[in-house]
Order: structure tokens, then C-alpha cells, then sequence
């Protein structure tokens, strides 16, 4: 087969991979979101190839996902100057000594918090506001705490003008979570924290999952996906990740922090290392 056919063929498989997904949400009654309508734009197929190259091509497998990732422009979450390299396989910093993750990550963590139509959700480190757009093709109650004013005002902005006004956005500490709207059926910590913190555990439902990259900042992290089994935190899957650190409020810096829960026991789960 000559190399225009096998990019012709290549091409028609991907559209009707993409029509399938569709079809199956549709069938199963999932819905879409916020972004569904959202036109065309000039980074379309780069946003394709992504899922297809870096998501498909690993162990990311839910359609909803996988559909959700294909749908919200990360072109938008990126600063100006940067967006020719918004899809490629890495993270890019986005100010603030803060990061947009790589989008395999956001799409691991978003697969391992099994966000399903109308689960509420925490997100701790809003950032650009690309994890929360993603969080919101899956369900249309999102919280989003973010630690420095300046980008949650600005990912609050982002996040309305690109259709996803239903998430919450405020600046707080991410290691209180946020008592007021739990308990959550999911919660995922987009920085690295010591250990998990209390507040996050007390405010996840039984049965939920919180996915939180844990260990010193500046090295190695295990990005840990756990389930609350009987009031306790039990771990699922983990994998090595770098992150930047969950940072308390200037005022608590000094302050000790809480004794962790007891050590959650231990079970097989999936995931595998990013490239």
C-alpha cells in the first residue's frame, strides 16, 4: 500500500473510531459536555492525534475519557506564546511556578476517578482550569480549589468564557479541601503532597476514589489512586510521577502538619510508567 493510501486509511479509521465512541455514549445514556458544541477549530486534529498517540497507544481505555480529552481545547489553558506545543507528550508551565500536566496524566487521573454523570468532584490545584474542563464533559458539579488568587481568577474566567461557568472555582487552602460541598464521590490533587490529608479523607464519600501524587517536592512521586472501604483508604494503583508541590497558605506555612490517617492497606491495580 502506498504511504498517501495508508494515511487515507488511517485518517478514515480515526473518524470512525470517534463516531463509535459517540455512539456509545449515546446508547448508554452518558450524555456529553459542556464543550459538545463547541466549532471546529485549528488544532482539531492535532487534539485527535493526541488521544490517539499518547492516550490510546498507553492504557487510557474509557470512551468518556478518551471523548472528553478529544473535546476540550488545551490550546486555551496554555499561555499565547506556547500554544504550537499545547498537545505534545509533556507538561508546559503556565506561571506561578505552576504546571499544566502532561496530557496522558490528566487522562490517567481522570480514568482512575471513574467520574460518572452527576458524581460531584474535587479538584485540589485549579491551575489553567484544564483538569476542570475535563472533570465537566463527565459531570456538571466540579469544585476547584486553587492556592494562588491571581490563576484562580484567571482559570474562573477561562473556564466561563469556554462554556464550563458550572464549576466552582475559589483560592483556599487545598489541604482543608472543601468542607462546606462534601462529602465528594471523587477528588483528585493535581500537586505533591507529604502525605494524604485528613480533611480530603474526611470529605470523600465511602466508595469514592481519590487520585493525589504523594512524596517530597522536587524528586520522585507515586501518583496513588485509593478507594474509602469502610471509613479507611485503601490503594488501588500507583504510579512514579513529578509534580509540583501542594503549598499551604503563607500564615500556615510554620504549621505542623496533621498526623495522617493509618496506613491504607495495599491491593493490585492498573496503570503503567508514562514514556
Amino acid at each position: 500500500m502506498r504511504l498517501r493510501d495508508k494515511l487515507v486509511a488511517a485518517r478514515i479509521m480515526r473518524v470512525i473510531f470517534l463516531t463509535l465512541l459517540g455512539g456509545v455514549m449515546a446508547l448508554t445514556g452518558l450524555g456529553v459536555g459542556a464543550g459538545a458544541d463547541r466549532a471546529p477549530d485549528s488544532f482539531q486534529d492535532a487534539r485527535q492525534a493526541m488521544v490517539a498517540r499518547q492516550l490510546q497507544r498507553r492504557d487510557i481505555t474509557d470512551p468518556r475519557v478518551l471523548v472528553a480529552m478529544g473535546t476540550v481545547p488545551r490550546h486555551c489553558f496554555v499561555p499565547e506564546s506556547l500554544t504550537s506545543q499545547a498537545y505534545g507528550d509533556h507538561p508546559l508551565p503556565i506561571g506561578g511556578g505552576q504546571t499544566i500536566s502532561q496530557p496522558y496524566i490528566v487522562a490517567l487521573m481522570t480514568q482512575w476517578a471513574e467520574v460518572a454523570p452527576g458524581d460531584k468532584v474535587l479538584e485540589v490545584g485549579t491551575g489553567s482550569g484544564y483538569q476542570a474542563a475535563v472533570l465537566a464533559e463527565l459531570t456538571d458539579q466540579v469544585w476547584s480549589i486553587e492556592i494562588l488568587p491571581e490563576l484562580a481568577r484567571q482559570a474562573a474566567a477561562r473556564l466561563k468564557d469556554l462554556g464550563y461557568g458550572r464549576v466552582r472555582v475559589r483560592s483556599g487552602d487545598g489541604y482543608q479541601g472543601w468542607p462546606e460541598a462534601a462529602p465528594f464521590d471523587a477528588i483528585l490533587v493535581t500537586a505533591a503532597a507529604p502525605r494524604v490529608p485528613p480533611a480530603l479523607t474526611a470529605q470523600l464519600k465511602e466508595g469514592g476514589r481519590l487520585v493525589i501524587p504523594l512524596g517530597p517536592p522536587g524528586g520522585v512521586q507515586n501518583l496513588v489512586r485509593y478507594r474509602k472501604v469502610q471509613g479507611k483508604l485503601v490503594e488501588e494503583a500507583s504510579l512514579p510521577v513529578r509534580f509540583v508541590p501542594l503549598v499551604h497558605p503563607p500564615a500556615l506555612k510554620a504549621a505542623p502538619f496533621a498526623d495522617p490517617p493509618e496506613a491504607p492497606a495495599t491491593s493490585p491495580g492498573p496503570g503503567g510508567p508514562p514514556r
